[in-house]
């Protein structure tokens, strides 16, 4: 198995001494200067526990938004910049974020929410430190920023996308490891496919992991061989599984689609002959990390508060992809009604 990461950024602290420099008469106002530069330029951390910052999915995605952060500060990879560190097992945790509190991060992003009790317990025993949980809810700690997306508004858009582009009436769905997250994508795909046409046939199956690419493979030849020709797969690496069985089926002259999740996911489905990627849901995460980075550096943290990203906040979205005209009309249509209200989910 791939080892799980934890990754994160370092902000340059020598950035800050240049408030320092100056004339002599004029040290005591660069000094505070720098006080309060350091004060307000925070150090972002982010850690994931699913798969790798490479997995072409989730945590790629909010490792990005934390690279483009660091540029956006004139800030590089590596020390005195931002880096990432690695974590084996879900029981390294508590001790890795507890090192990177004493190594004076004084911002810790939980990515997922496999990482709720470990960011819980340390934002208790560190009150002085920032902490922002990414899929979950933490209501009763100040220095706690919640995060959470409206994912079913994105899955009602692949579903209807997949309903509008079978050409067997049967699509599929491959999840990660089953529960209230892609609980939501699950029931919002469902809605959509159902909504163009209720006796649509749907097909639902849950890995139970994030780093099976083998068992991506296999789940999705059954699929497939059983009538499947659209399968949307929220799974991270074990996804990479599923576009691995399209393109060879696709190679073989038995075209099918995989609509990929988390980030624009074409460049999976490229194959010599063309592209299995149909279309793919986008959960903003690496504008999110940004977004929530700045607020903490301009002393603006949204702690001991919920934010919720939909299609309104620019959360989540879906890419054109490789729809046809006709269907992305449809589909454009769909996300004007949810944003009215015309359609809740």
């Amino acid at each position: 198995m791939k080892k799980r990461y934890i990754f994160g950024i370092i902000s340059t602290l020598a950035v800050c001494s240049l408030a320092l420099t100056g004339c002599t008469n004029r040290s005591k106002q660069a000094t505070e200067s720098a006080s309060q530069v350091n004060q307000n330029f925070k150090t972002p951390t982010a850690v994931t526990v699913l798969g790798s910052i490479d997995d072409k999915s989730f945590n790629q995605s909010a490792w990005e938004g934390l690279q483009q952060w660091g540029q956006s500060k004139n800030i590089t990879k590596g020390v005195g910049g931002f880096n990432y560190a690695a974590a084996t097992q879900d029981s390294d945790l508590t001790s890795q974020i507890n090192n990177l509190i004493k190594n004076k991060y004084q911002m810790i992003f939980g990515v997922g929410y496999r990482l709720s009790k470990s960011i819980g317990d340390a934002a208790k025993q560190n009150p002085n430190t920032n902490f922002a949980i990414v899929d979950d809810v933490i209501s009763d700690q100040s220095n706690v920023a919640s995060l959470t997306f409206k994912d079913e508004q994105a899955a009602y858009l692949a579903g209807v996308s997949a309903a509008l582009s079978t050409k067997t009436n049967k699509i599929g769905f491959i999840g990660g490891v089953q529960g209230e997250v892609l609980g939501k994508f699950e029931k919002g795909y469902r809605a959509g496919a159902q909504s163009v046409n209720p006796d649509i046939s749907i097909d639902v199956k849950y890995a139970g992991s994030f780093s099976r690419a083998d068992l991506g493979k296999s789940m999705a030849t059954a699929m497939y061989n059983t009538g499947a020709d659209v399968i949307y797969q929220l799974a991270g690496e074990t996804g990479t599984g599923v576009f691995s069985v399209a393109k060879d089926s696709a190679k073989s002259g038995n075209k099918v689609w995989v609509i990929g999740a988390d980030r624009d996911q074409t460049d999976e489905g490229q194959y010599s002959g063309g592209n299995v990627t149909l279309t793919s849901s986008i959960k903003n995460l690496s504008s999110v990390i940004k977004d929530v980075a700045d607020k903490n550096a301009n002393g603006e943290f949204p702690g001991g508060k919920h934010t919720i990203y939909g299609l309104n906040e620019d959360g989540v979205d879906l890419v054109k992809g490789q729809l046809s005209d006709d269907t992305w009309a449809k589909v454009d249509q769909a996300k004007k009604d949810i944003m009215s209200g015309k359609i809740t989910i």
